[in-house]
């Protein structure tokens, strides 16, 4: 089976270094996990009005209301197939400050509208649709687009006042030999929200899917996209 990034990208996949191809090209049927280790160089947030978003966010692990330099950093992406079948891959990243923080989310392929959704947090409650293109240095860029929120019955288009755009760039630096990341989500009226910049080398492991550990997955999976 084809990633899911590379169903979205078609022959732009191949536009990707090497080392990011082997990163975002693996499937639920190759049995493979990708965890990543390294340093956050800076994580950083918004003025103080910005952290009542962050801390809100971070008690269902979205954002990170914490700054810091040097920051032990993990990201651990596992592929499997999800209680509805669709094919996903889990972006479990853990920040290692005085405490621990996580970010979570839950890529999905959507059949039906042929495009990746990025449920984010522990219960998927944000749904949110991501715009996949390749950058100048063969890295992958991800940009937000659209969101909903979904609790049990209710769901609605999430309104941009609460919510921020996010632009993640990830690319392979041949000098360090290693994965550089680079985050900023930003709201279109209060301004920078969170982001952060620093460095990972990944272990690619054998994995069976029925393997994929329980703390990578969602609390609560959602049908709806």
């Amino acid at each position: 089976m084809t990633s899911i990034y590379q169903r979205v990208l078609g022959e732009d996949f191949l536009k990707l270094h090497p080392r990011i191809q082997q990163r975002f090209g693996f499937s639920s049927t190759d049995g493979i996990a990708a965890v990543g280790t390294g340093e956050m160089e800076r994580l950083w947030h918004g003025p103080w009005w910005t952290l009542p978003f962050l801390y809100l966010g971070a008690w269902r692990n979205i954002l990170v209301p914490q700054q810091g330099r040097d920051v032990p950093f993990t990201i651990e992406n596992y592929a499997y197939v999800d209680r509805f079948g669709r094919e996903t891959v889990t972006w479990v990243r853990t920040f290692s400050l005085a405490r621990t923080h996580r970010f979570d989310a839950t890529m999905i392929y959507s059949e039906g509208g042929s495009r990746i959704v990025d449920y984010l947090g522990t219960h998927q409650h944000l749904a949110v649709d991501i715009e996949l293109s390749v950058d100048e240095r063969g890295g992958l860029k991800l940009r937000s687009g659209s969101q909903r929120f979904y609790a049990g019955l209710l769901g609605f288009p999430f309104p941009m006042l609460f919510s921020g755009v996010a632009e993640v760039n990830e690319w392979y630096d041949d000098q360090e030999q290693r994965f550089r990341i680079s985050v900023a989500v930003r709201n279109p009226v209060w301004g920078p929200l969170f982001g952060y910049d620093g460095w990972f080398q990944t272990a690619f492991t054998q994995c069976p899917v029925d393997a994929v550990p329980a703390h990578v997955r969602p609390l609560h999976e959602q049908r709806r996209e």
